[in-house]
This record gives C-alpha cells, sequence and structure tokens, in this order.
C-alpha cells in the first residue's frame, strides 16, 4: 500500500480517473490507504527566459521518473481546483520593519482568490500562531491579514516550526479537492536553535522539542503543499548577505548541527517558488503567483514494485526536450511510501 494525500486525491482522481480510494480506521485522520496505487504530482512549467508559466502543454509533453526510473503517465489534467492557503507571517525582528508592506501585498493577493477558495493566515516565532482558520470570508481574511502586519514577538523565529505547523494545519483542515499552497512572507533571516533553546520552547508548546529541517520537509511531502515564498529583503538580511561569505565556515558547522531551514529547499522540495520583492512589486508578484498556481498541471502514475513503508522515493519531472529546452517544472521531488 502507498500512503498518499488526504481526500484531496480521493476527491481528485475518484472524479477524473475512476480510481476508488478506502479510509481505513487510524489514529492519524490525514492518512489515507489507497487500494488503487496511483501516486499523484502537481507540476508547474515556467519559461526560464520569461519567468512566465506555460499553460498549453499536453501529456506527451512530460517525462516522469521515479528513483530515475521513466514512468509511465497514467492520467493527466490541467483543472482549476479551489484553493486552500495558509499565508504564513513571519515575526522575526529582522522582519519587522517590512511586515507591513509583505501583509500589503497579501490583500491584494486575497482579490486575486475565487469565492470558493479558502484562506487561513498564521503568524510564527518559535510558537505558531492562529491569526484567522480557513474561511472563504475575504473580510475575515483581510482583518487576520492586517493583524499580522501588526504584531510583535519577543520570541526567536524558527523556520522549520512555521513550515512544519502550517503543513499540518492544512493536511488537517484543508478542504477536499483542492490545492493545498502555503505562501510564507520572510526576509529569510532564520534563529539558529541550539539543543537547550530547541527543547525549552518544544516544552512550552507542550511538545518534547521543536521540529527540525528534516520534519517539516516530510510533513511537507506528507500533506503535499507547496512552499511559495514572497521574500522582501530587510536591513537585517542585507547584512546578512554582505556578511555571508566572511561567516560562511561558522554558518556551516551550525547548519550541521541545528538547520534552520531554508526558503529555497522548502520551496524547490514541494514544486513552490520564491519571489523576490520590495514594497512597490509584492502585490502584483503574490497576485501573479495565485494565478500561476490555480493552473498547475496534475499528473499521476502508478508505483514500480513494493518497497518499505516509510522509504522516501525519488519524484522528477521533466519537459521533453522537443516540447522547448528553455522550460523549467517545478514539482515535489518526492513522496513516502
Amino acid at each position: 500500500m502507498i500512503f498518499l494525500r488526504t481526500a484531496l486525491l480521493g476527491t481528485i482522481i475518484v472524479a477524473a480517473f475512476g480510481t476508488i480510494f478506502a479510509q481505513q480506521p487510524t489514529s492519524d485522520a490525514r492518512v489515507f490507504r489507497v487500494k488503487s496505487q496511483l501516486v499523484m504530482v502537481d507540476a508547474q512549467v515556467v519559461n526560464k527566459k520569461t519567468g512566465r508559466a506555460v499553460r498549453d502543454l499536453k501529456q506527451d509533453d512530460f517525462e516522469l521518473l521515479e528513483d530515475g526510473r521513466p514512468q509511465p503517465i497514467a492520467a493527466f489534467s490541467q483543472d482549476e481546483q479551489p484553493l486552500s492557503v495558509v499565508l504564513l507571517f513571519d515575526l522575526t525582528d529582522s522582519v519587522r520593519p517590512v511586515l507591513k508592506s509583505l501583509a500589503e501585498g497579501a490583500l491584494e493577493a486575497l482579490q486575486h482568490l475565487k469565492p470558493e477558495d479558502r484562506v487561513c493566515v498564521m503568524t510564527y516565532s518559535a510558537s505558531v500562531q492562529m491569526a484567522q482558520d480557513f474561511t472563504t470570508d475575504r473580510e475575515l481574511a483581510a482583518r487576520a491579514v492586517r493583524s499580522a502586519g501588526e504584531m510583535k514577538s519577543d520570541e526567536a523565529a524558527f523556520f522549520n516550526e512555521g513550515i512544519y505547523q502550517a503543513a499540518d494545519w492544512l493536511a488537517r483542515y484543508s478542504a477536499p479537492a483542492s490545492r493545498r499552497v502555503i505562501i510564507w512572507f520572510t526576509d529569510d533571516v532564520p534563529n539558529f536553535p541550539s539543543d537547550t533553546v530547541r527543547a525549552r520552547y518544544g516544552q512550552s508548546l507542550g511538545k518534547a522539542a521543536l521540529h527540525s529541517l528534516k520534519e517539516a520537509t516530510q510533513e511537507l511531502l506528507r500533506t503535499d503543499a507547496a512552499v511559495y515564498t514572497l521574500l522582501e529583503q530587510s536591513e537585517m538580511s542585507e547584512q546578512q548577505a554582505a556578511n555571508r561569505q566572511a561567516d560562511l565556515f561558522a554558518t556551516k558547522v551550525a547548519e550541521m548541527q541545528n538547520p534552520p531551514g531554508d526558503v529555497n529547499k522548502y520551496a524547490k522540495i514541494s514544486g513552490g517558488s520564491v519571489v523576490q520583492a520590495d514594497r512597490k512589486h509584492a502585490p502584483e508578484r503574490l497576485a501573479k503567483v495565485i494565478d500561476d498556481i490555480r493552473m498547475r498541471y496534475s499528473l499521476a502514475y502508478h508505483p514500480p514494485g513494493a518497497k518499505p513503508s516509510g522509504k522516501f522515493c525519488a519524484i522528477r519531472v521533466k519537459v521533453a526536450r522537443e516540447a522547448g529546452k528553455d522550460l523549467m517544472v517545478q514539482a515535489k521531488q518526492g513522496y513516502y511510501r
């Protein structure tokens, strides 16, 4: 049996491909057991030169591999599915000067959502706070975004914890048959928690410890959520970039011991992207992200052979050479059996 996404996969494949899903008794409501083994992969294709999404490709234009081996594509579609979106706001001290402009970008993005799209607003530092649970009420969502733009926190902000909790919430409460998306607002200045800090904050949150980069990544892939980051440079992030070369050795040591998460890695492994923005361009760029997300391609294949439960299987989606050499595919990089 293969463990895949929740009701999203169930509804899509039942409706589109006639596959039958059966929910098994389990203490984890996020896990469904699939009788007809299919792995679903959402993919976005971007022109490298223009950065624009490509929307007119056919099934034969794609190649799909698991663990390096080509797999026949069993089903293909390009449907405008409703979205379940978590707007995730970083409350690090460094991001505070640009937080309001990031929130303004989020407000503009709300205007590009359709009535059936659901939005959740979360903020994070060491702990994660729910500003607004999933709703289709745009006024409620806008109120929560404005509130998030004014928030402060005395805690250190840990990327992994924010991403883990956002993915977990999507897995539990996103709408059936919807695309799951985390739109992350940050300046990319992570904190490096020591083991002592991780344990202290974890206990205050009722857990053994804060979640690690590996745990957050696993949760993303199990949830099947794509991470799109709206990145606005703050004074501290610009200074950090300037000093990065000088601090390279110390940073590498810290990352090996307690990796804080990385905006580019989360985007790459989940099939999302990182969008650089400033106050002037943040709203329009975020609006474009939402428009592009809506028309991603959906591919399905039968996974090859029996593999141990919990094994990570690498996925690669490519555009056939004859379809265009300047095209880049953004898709999740794997799943867990």
